[in-house]
């Protein structure tokens, strides 16, 4: 096995695909653009997905890069020695070009020769098959003829070994293992038991099959390959026997967080889990308030994510004693000796996170201690109580409305006497999280909850509200993002300041006369260049793939767009403002009706 810093591995990474002549096509943004139905970047492969599904790249067939990616759909498992709510992904593809004896070549080679992984702590898994699709045997001869002992390739069910949309193409997948030192925990221990023996490296899917209906698939004529490997997991084993947190990565981070605490990362478990929780929420916040689309904290979508991230920073920061303008020299250290010669946009965004982050900070801090007064209320009625237990509803009422994580309250709860009723507190977290992924799987296009006639008269209605801000508060008015049901539109933009009541009522006008106007609503397929050329207006401009459909309403809006739309903005009826406010800095709020 073979020590290597994170630049090191990054190189080599590039250095082994470049030489197997693959175009090294750099980073997108981390947030999400609202077509993919997701709030940030959350695979190496999500970029590329036009281009799996059939698109030509402008820069070939071969294509890898090291891809930043953003998940959070278990903050609360960060705090371990693995879990990152950042991370980067090492990605390789073929798109119609190399299929499964070239990539499971490649991958053997990069684990033995590059990281010089002896051979007997390799494994992979290999699809078992089912009754619609056989067994991938091809990929487990071509396995072992690469090198894998053959007891160590696992053919497991389509749970762990399949990829698939709805629709298109799909296919089989191998994952790659490293045996650990920690025992299995039975005889029939396999790549699929989180027991700990086995460490997922990386997985190569082979996309070799056409979805056409529900368990009815059909070979592809033309097949890719999508390769992601963990840098940060990586980097973890060949180093640290398995802590993230001791790679390089992090290093400065938790250094300076022992120099301000005057304790030490091993001191317990309390102090390296709080150490971990600040050293990677201000890592990904750093990198989303330093991305180039410049998100900032709301009480939305993305925006919220990120606040949670800084606000519980805080929290963990009081466990370990420390002032939060420590967090200053963690930003530095992110941006100045780790990522600012990778993500460029962070070099020139370094005044911007400081103060986005101290602002938000401040703002918590203030929040933070009305919460601790609303505490103080809550266990004032149990002067007399003989049980003296916190229920479940209260716990959480204060962990959601003030930010509390249930630690704290069991603290303070602890000095009072008290005990907390952890069951209620974990069923009603429970019941939240439900909900919140309810909402997420929600998401569609565009910001549409769904897609019925209604909700494409909003949607199109955006269109109009975008072109009129631009009219009577200016051009640099852009777009921020937009939610729509059944009820309202909601439209976030970009403005410095709150609307007057004269200008809110020109832009309902604006937008009703070209209703009245009845103007058609036509569409142009043509390349994302020649959009541009043409004055389109576009969010994320990078994510929309080479050939665009650009969206115009006759002489007044040119979009670039993914969503539904009316034939005629005389089917929209009367638009009518219901409310403006702010929706987080530098960024307005507009909630509107049709009748």
């Amino acid at each position: 096995m073979k020590k290597m810093t994170s630049e090191e591995l990054r190189k080599a990474w590039i250095d082994f695909y470049e030489k197997r002549g693959h175009v090294d096509i750099g980073t997108t943004s981390l947030i999400g653009d609202g077509t993919t139905g997701v709030l940030f970047n959350v695979a190496g492969m999500q970029p590329l997905m036009p281009y799996l599904l059939g698109k030509e790249h402008p820069q070939g067939k071969r294509l890898c890069n090291i891809q930043g990616c953003v998940r959070t759909n278990d903050i609360e498992s960060v705090g371990d020695s693995s879990h990152t709510t950042f991370f980067e992904m090492m990605g390789s593809w073929s798109l119609g070009d190399y299929f499964k004896e070239e990539r499971t070549k490649w991958s053997y080679e990069f684990l033995t020769q590059v990281l010089n992984l002896p051979i007997d702590r390799l494994a992979t898994t290999v699809f078992e098959g089912n009754d619609s699709v056989p067994k991938d045997d091809e990929t487990a001869v071509l396995r072992e003829k690469s090198g894998f002992l053959h007891e160590n390739i696992f053919f497991l069910s389509k749970e762990y070994n399949w990829w698939e949309l709805e629709r298109g193409p799909c296919g089989p997948d191998s994952e790659m293992f490293y045996i650990t030192d920690k025992p299995a925990c039975s005889p029939n221990c396999t790549p699929a038991c989180d027991c700990g023996h086995y460490i997922e490296i990386g997985n190569d899917v082979f996309m070799q099959y056409d979805k056409v209906d529900e368990n009815k698939y059909e070979l592809l004529k033309k097949k890719n390959v999508d390769t992601g490997w963990g840098l940060e997991r990586i980097l973890a084993f060949l180093n640290t026997n398995g802590d993230v947190y001791l790679t390089d990565l992090f290093k400065g981070a938790i250094e300076i967080l022992e120099q301000e605490s005057g304790r030490k990362y091993n001191d317990d478990e309390k102090t390296k889990m709080a150490m971990r929780i600040i050293a990677d929420h201000i890592r990904t916040s750093v990198m989303l308030l330093g991305d180039e689309n410049h998100l900032v904290p709301s009480n939305v979508g993305a925006g919220y994510i990120l606040r949670r991230l800084i606000r519980r920073a805080v929290r963990y920061a009081r466990i370990l004693n420390i002032p939060t303008d420590v967090f200053n020299k963690i930003v530095y250290y992110y941006i100045d000796d780790v990522y600012g010669k990778f993500y460029n946009n962070l070099a020139n965004s370094k005044d911007f996170v400081i103060t986005q982050l101290n602002k938000e900070i401040k703002r918590f801090e203030k929040t933070l201690d009305i919460g601790i007064k609303e505490f103080e209320k809550v266990i004032a009625k149990f002067n007399n109580d003989s049980e003296k237990i916190l229920d479940g509803a209260t716990s959480f009422r204060l962990y959601d409305t003030y930010g509390f994580p249930i630690e704290l309250t069991e603290e303070l709860a602890k000095e009072r006497g008290l005990s907390v009723d952890i069951n209620g507190f974990n069923q009603k977290f429970k019941e939240h999280q439900e909900k919140s992924k309810t909402a997420t799987i929600g998401k569609f296009k565009g910001g549409l909850a769904s897609s019925g006639e209604i909700e494409t008269k909003y949607h199109t209605a955006t269109h109009l509200l975008n072109a009129a801000l631009k009219v009577v508060i200016g051009p640099d008015v852009h777009q921020k993002g937009s939610n729509i049901t059944e009820e309202r539109m909601r439209f976030d933009f970009s403005c410095d300041h709150k609307l007057t009541d004269e200008e809110k009522k020109k832009t309902e006008d604006l937008v009703n006369k070209w209703i009245k106007e009845d103007l058609e609503v036509t569409s142009q397929l043509m390349s994302k260049e020649d959009a541009l050329k043409s004055g389109a207006e576009c969010m994320f401009i990078e994510k929309y793939p080479d050939e665009v459909t650009v969206y115009s309403i006759g002489e007044v809006s040119k979009e670039l767009c993914g969503g539904p739309h009316v034939k005629r903005t005389g089917e929209l009826g009367i638009f009518k403002i219901k409310k403006e406010e702010a929706s987080s800095a530098g960024v307005r709020r507009i909630k509107a009706c049709l009748n």
